[in-house]
């Protein structure tokens, strides 16, 4: 296996180790059209900020058209409206030293990496795979242009929300950890307990091996 880890690799890790496992025995992992229809909307908000709600039920929100509104009039009333609405690239493929993933998007100047999330966030800041796979995409821009990239962007465009992820300590540790997990799984690791993340897994189902405690996984 290459040494470069998906950025969507490390946020599996983040997320479920085993859910990783699982993915990573498919023979395709292309995300479902539902996704790509969810990911267009973050290329439309200067139409869509000003659209009747008929036309807005035809999309797929995760939220009231009244509600996308006034999230995406918030959203246009931030510095980063413009570098948003008009990228410096899309789909730009990142490649690190440890790691390699698509940017959806590019902004500001210099600019930095946004990744298009088809989910809904919290009610403050950003899940933690996310965070992980912002991180990700910041190193390996600040890898190719051999200069700091301090933060990244998660955009939801299903709720017209925009959020920011600088690179702390934290975030950077949290990387460091997913990573780590990524790498060296070539085993099946141990089942969630109860989790509630449990509950949208596409592979509940098969869930169901032995498995390597989390802690030799880590190396406790």
């Amino acid at each position: 296996m290459s040494s470069l880890v998906a950025a969507s690799d490390l946020a599996r890790a983040a997320y479920c180790p085993r859910q990783l496992y699982y993915a990573r025995r498919e023979e395709t992992r292309e995300p479902p059209s539902s996704v790509d229809a969810i990911r267009a909307l973050a290329f439309e908000y200067p139409s869509l900020v000003e659209a009747r709600d008929d036309e807005l039920t035809t999309r797929p929100l995760a939220t009231s058209p009244e509600d996308y509104r006034t999230n995406l009039r918030e959203l246009r009333n931030r510095d980063e409206w413009e570098a948003l609405t008009e990228p410096v690239a899309r789909d730009v493929l990142l490649t690190g030293k440890d790691c390699r993933g698509i940017a959806h998007k590019l902004v500001g100047d210099p600019p930095i990496p946004s990744f298009v999330s088809p989910g809904t966030p919290p009610e403050q800041g950003v899940w933690e795979p996310q965070r992980v796979r912002a991180v990700a995409l910041a190193k390996a821009l600040a890898w190719e242009r051999e200069a700091e990239v301090p933060r990244a962007i998660v955009e939801y465009p299903a709720v017209g929300v925009v959020r920011t992820v600088t690179l702390t300590t934290r975030n950077k540790a949290a990387y460091r950890r997913a990573l780590r997990v990524a790498r060296e799984l070539d085993f099946v690791p141990p089942r969630l307990q109860d989790s509630a993340k449990c509950d949208g897994c596409s592979y509940r189902t098969e869930c169901g091996v032995k498995t390597r405690s989390l802690k030799s996984l880590l190396g406790f």
